[in-house]
């Protein structure tokens, strides 16, 4: 069985990304979630720049 993976509520960040080792979830984690978004280049990306996605790394879309 795989295991759900981690998403801070607020940033939508996967919590065992390498990209975010030092995030600290202020609203907590949750393991409901879906879809996946990976930013290369937050400058370059419209993606990244609609969803509000400032750093490079794996983000979720939709956060319960």
């Amino acid at each position: 069985m795989a295991v759900k993976r981690e998403v801070c509520k607020k940033t939508k960040k996967f919590m065992d990304d390498p990209n975010h080792k030092g995030h600290n979830p202020i609203n907590g984690t949750t393991t409901s979630w879906q879809g996946r978004v990976f930013v290369l280049d937050s400058n370059k990306s419209d993606i990244a720049k609609i969803m509000g996605f400032e750093e490079k790394g794996e983000y979720a879309i939709k956060v319960r």
